[in-house]
């Protein structure tokens, strides 16, 4: 049997595929580098993909911090554990009646849901409704709610995966056997949704995963609700601080700081979890994207 020969074409794409996966990973490599490397070297001879040497002292400072590191990834995982299955879940919710044709008044909600990704009330309107009407300030509730809970760019993109991908003849077969619309979203709609809503709840764990904003604007005094990402940013000013105070003790204490060593490993501590998630899902986000972006 002839073994089929490599075409030029096929050589071309491969090598500009290895080249876009060494840009992808070089920034990332570097930064684990520099965050084992010694504070002095950073500081003399800049970041090196291969370090003239080895410290881990920026990892055992962060490690120092104990009790408060574990408790804010705790708090991380829950919050985008469950933030994650609710977004996924209201966003669905909304989408099938809108991706059903004889669904009465779905242009005007549709409207509605396309306004609030072109307007929103402010971060001022928003921190008083939040923080004085639901009253969620210095709880997990803020870490939960706001800004990330509902998006209506990915209620539009499940909506139009389920209506371009899934066809009426499910549905009416469904109807036919007596199946309510409960029933043949659960049953029906889900099973054959699950790449659109598998990419809908990568983007939302990665909102929920990387936000600090909501704990900066309604997480004051109750550091135990803090995510990994305000801890580490608040070790990173606390760092600064103690860099920048004319006080001779506290200019002593931060000298034995590995101040741009620890920022490089909070950096790398904050993405390791992502960077090891994401490729697990990673089969369904071209069809999910490709299947949900198409016009309906």
């Amino acid at each position: 049997m002839k073994q089929k020969m490599t075409s030029p074409y096929q050589i071309i794409i491969t090598v500009v595929l290895v080249l876009l996966l060494v840009v992808v990973i070089a920034p990332f490599l570097l930064l684990f580098m520099s965050s084992i490397t010694a504070e002095t070297v950073l500081v003399s001879s800049g970041y090196s993909f291969w370090p003239k040497q080895f410290s881990l002292e920026s990892y055992a400072y962060i490690v120092r911090s104990g009790e408060s590191i574990l408790r804010s990834y705790g708090v991380s995982i829950l919050i985008t554990a469950i933030g994650t299955v609710v977004h996924v879940m209201l966003a669905a919710m909304m989408a099938y009646p809108l991706a059903l044709k004889n669904f009465p008044g779905k242009r005007v909600l549709t409207f509605f849901v396309f306004f609030t990704m072109l307007f929103n009330g402010g971060i001022v309107p928003s921190y008083l409704m939040w923080s004085g009407t639901f009253g969620i300030k210095d709880t997990l509730w803020a870490q939960l709610l706001p800004n990330l809970l509902m998006s209506g760019w990915n209620v539009l993109m499940i909506r139009t995966y389920f209506a371009t991908s899934i066809p009426d003849s499910l549905y009416e077969a469904a109807e036919i056997d007596g199946a309510n619309q409960f029933t043949i979203f659960r049953k029906v709609v889900l099973p054959l949704g699950k790449p659109i809503l598998i990419t809908v709840g990568t983007f939302a764990g990665l909102g929920y995963w990387n936000d600090w904003t909501n704990g900066l604007y309604y997480i004051v005094r109750n550091k135990n609700v803090y995510n990994v990402q305000n801890l580490l940013n608040e070790m990173v000013q606390n760092i600064q601080y103690l860099a920048q105070s004319s006080n001779a003790n506290v200019g002593a204490a931060a000298s034995a700081i590995p101040t741009t060593g620890v920022q490089m490993a909070i950096a790398f501590v904050a993405i390791l979890p992502i960077m090891l998630i994401f490729p697990t899902f990673s089969k369904y986000y071209a069809k999910g994207i490709t299947l949900g972006a198409v016009k309906g």
